[in-house]
């Protein structure tokens, strides 16, 4: 019988308090730990971090260049730095980074991971959690912060080149709409938002993995279901981050 969402969600709470607990002890991280996370953020994040700029930028300059032709024509040109902030650097890139690192790493680690649970390599309690599971969750995690901090760099330069080029003469009035945009509460709240991301995405699908039935037919099944409740996670998190800014 498969458990209700509530109870999966409630499972891995506990999946993830545990986790946390083990990363936050200095002992865990023992020379292969440090090895395997290195590998797991190298998969993650460097091998794909050529195409993921490529992308960011010509993202951000579609939308910079759409935001200030239609903010002209509405007599807002002041305003289209501050809007394309707020759209694509705090809301959209941190979801955007988000479900592209579940997708391309988020399901192969619960795969991976369902299988050393039907291999038996998971049998080992929290030692299994320290050595296998861990450095696995701690790579996903920091390949989530890394590529959202380089993205949203990336899009704020190529912001200032879609609307002053290599003119030096709009930093003043750049600095002044970045630094309005970015108040220390709104930072507070997107460090947090991207935080909770990159929990979700290395948590979810390792605890469906874990959590799911201990039979080799069930482990094509890992991955879809790990991803499903990374985008409900991700949603509720993006849909509360929106409600609280802006209500």
């Amino acid at each position: 019988m498969q458990a209700t969402f509530p109870v999966r969600a409630f499972r891995w709470a506990l999946f993830a308090a545990e986790a946390l607990a083990a990363a936050l002890s200095p002992s865990t991280y023992t020379a292969p730990v440090r090895a395997l996370a290195a590998r797991q953020l190298c998969a993650a994040a460097w091998d794909v971090l050529p195409g993921f700029v490529a992308a960011c930028a010509v993202l951000g300059l579609l939308l910079i260049r759409i935001i200030d032709s239609t903010a002209r024509d509405f007599g807002l040109a002041a305003h289209s730095l501050d809007l394309y902030v707020r759209l694509l650097v705090l809301e959209l890139l941190p979801m955007l980074v988000a479900l592209f690192v579940a997708v391309r790493s988020g399901a192969a680690l619960g795969t991976e991971v369902a299988l050393l649970r039907v291999s038996g390599a998971l049998d080992r309690g929290n030692e299994a959690l320290r050595a296998e599971l861990l450095p696995r969750g701690i790579g996903v995690a920091a390949a989530v912060v890394a590529l959202t901090v380089i993205g949203c760099a990336l899009a704020l330069a190529v912001a200032y080149f879609g609307l002053y080029g290599f003119s030096p003469w709009g930093h003043d009035a750049y600095a002044r709409a970045v630094g309005n945009a970015f108040a220390p509460v709104v930072m507070a709240g997107f460090a947090l938002k991207v935080a909770f991301f990159a929990v979700a995405v290395a948590v979810v699908p390792v605890a469906a993995a874990v959590g799911g039935p201990r039979e080799m037919r069930s482990v094509p099944e890992a991955a879809p279901r790990g991803l499903v409740g990374v985008f409900l996670f991700l949603a509720l998190a993006e849909g509360a981050s929106v409600g609280l800014q802006y209500a």
